[in-house]
């Protein structure tokens, strides 16, 4: 599965608008490193509610963060979110998505960015450990308006200093990409976040992190190197019998029923997204026997693989 590039994002929205690439390129990015853009929705909406299609669905090779005003539908590999209002919305290279305008009154703001961008901020932030995209998360919140107003201003921030002649405006969007990046994880639930110190957490925070490190399959050449509870609890050097007892209690689930889930997860991606054969798939989740895979993804899903492909055609 190709992944969607901030070169792809910029080709297809500079001819949705009918504008060149340039234009849409804040000045001095080139001399940054890594990328940041922001954009204001009303700009863009016209040609994406007419083509809903345009907005494909697979992994966007960038962190994206939207205040969304409108109703939409974002669609996830194994979850659907309605959005009648206020959202916001952070987006992460990991799990691949479709957003789904349902009406043309669509307003709002997004910037896009790359992991390079933001290790530059005096956080020393690191994405991928931070709680708003951590693997596994759908974070969507529904806002209110005072919420939304809140984050517009951030965003109308980001738009003035980019365009702004000042020279370390870069490293001022990164305290306001941050900021809304807190603002996102004081809106989940506290219960969301403690404990983080335990040694339990850690273990079961260090298998989630493993088992999505698996992921995403890129090519049919591309195999799952982690495929039992033994070769995680190996990995992480814990009895499998703790691992186990770990994750059932933090998660309500158990090392295999994990494992198994993601998989299922990404076998769907992997039928609905790519032209990959289901040998082929089979066989980069890590079974050996086509049929074992088969029997697999039946007894999880109640369909066969070849059901599930066929009901996309």
């Amino acid at each position: 599965m190709k992944d969607y590039t901030v070169d792809d994002f910029y080709k297809d929205t500079s001819a949705a608008i009918d504008q060149s690439v340039d234009s849409l390129l804040p000045e001095g990015i080139n001399k940054e490193i890594g990328h940041f853009n922001v954009f204001n929705v009303e700009d863009l909406v016209s040609k994406f509610i007419a083509d809903p299609g345009h907005m494909p669905y697979n992994r966007r090779a960038y962190y994206k963060i939207s205040l969304v005003q409108g109703r939409n539908v974002a669609e996830y590999a194994d979850k659907v979110i309605n959005i009648e209002k206020n959202a916001l919305v952070f987006a992460t290279p990991h799990i691949p998505y479709i957003w789904v305008p349902q009406d043309i009154d669509q307003k709002g703001y997004f910037c896009i960015f790359t992991s390079d961008f933001l290790v530059q901020s005096k956080s020393g932030a690191v994405l991928d450990e931070l709680p708003i995209f951590r693997p596994g998360g759908y974070p969507v919140f529904q806002i209110s308006d005072k919420q939304a107003e809140d984050i517009k201003l951030l965003f109308k921030k980001m738009q003035e200093e980019i365009a702004s002649n000042y020279l370390y405006k870069y490293d001022l969007i990164r305290n306001f990409v941050m900021e809304m990046i807190h603002y996102g994880q004081k809106l989940e639930p506290l219960t969301t976040y403690n404990n983080t110190h335990n040694a339990s957490a850690r273990v079961s925070s260090l298998f989630i992190e493993l088992l999505e490190r698996q992921f995403p399959i890129a090519s049919a050449q591309q195999r799952v190197s982690l495929r039992t509870a033994k070769d995680y609890a190996d990995r992480l050097a814990v009895h499998s019998n703790h691992l186990n007892k770990v994750l059932k209690e933090s998660t309500g689930k158990t090392t295999t029923e994990h494992i198994s889930s993601r998989l299922i997860q990404e076998a769907k991606i992997l039928l609905r997204q790519t032209d990959m054969n289901v040998s082929e798939i089979a066989y980069s989740l890590g079974f050996e026997q086509l049929s074992h895979f088969s029997s697999f993804f039946k007894k999880q899903t109640s369909l066969t693989p070849v059901e599930v492909r066929t009901q996309l055609i």
